[in-house]
């Protein structure tokens, strides 16, 4: 059982991209058929700029995912990285599962599923946003602002320190 994570992470890193691979590909077969096939009024520019970046983000996945195996006798050379790691990883995989989403609702309603994209950058925005203010709030105990918060703080330890006083105080129990 030598290096079971390791053979455990290569089999759910292999699986997920080569599940990733097949929807990306059956989604753009769709979208491509349906466009060829039955003439429909969309425009190149939209799927160019939306959804070919999404092919490079599956690249970038799979080299960074993808386990390599010794050709030799085919064990385990690298299980590769964690695909379910939280961050850039992650918000790579909301950015490629958002336009699976878009690229359907381009089969479904035409040109106009493209505007589903706008949640991206709104998403981003919200993030950033969201990132400053809790930096904000973390530097406020060492004089970066927040004075209501310590006043508060201030008030919830004198009510406690009330109560210890009124037990007699801290006592200390022995064996």
């Amino acid at each position: 059982m030598a290096q079971k994570a390791a053979k455990t992470l290569a089999a759910r890193n292999a699986s997920l991209l080569t599940r990733t691979h097949i929807i990306s590909a059956i989604l753009h077969a769709l979208f491509l058929t349906l466009h060829w096939l039955f003439n429909r009024p969309s425009s190149w520019k939209p799927y160019l700029f939306l959804a070919c970046p999404t092919l490079l983000i599956e690249f970038y996945l799979e080299r960074l995912g993808r386990p390599s195996h010794h050709p030799v006798d085919g064990s385990l050379r690298s299980p590769g990285e964690d695909l379910g790691a939280a961050g850039l990883t992650e918000y790579m995989w909301d950015i490629l599962y958002w336009t699976w989403g878009c690229i359907g609702a381009a089969c479904l309603f035409g040109d106009r599923g493209w505007w589903l994209w706008i949640v991206v950058p709104l998403y981003s925005v919200w993030l950033a946003y969201s990132t400053f203010t809790g930096m904000k709030s973390g530097l406020a105990g060492m004089g970066g602002g927040g004075g209501s918060a310590q006043a508060e703080q201030a008030a919830a330890e004198s009510k406690r320190q009330k109560k210890m006083e009124k037990r007699g105080g801290q006592r200390a129990q022995y064996r």
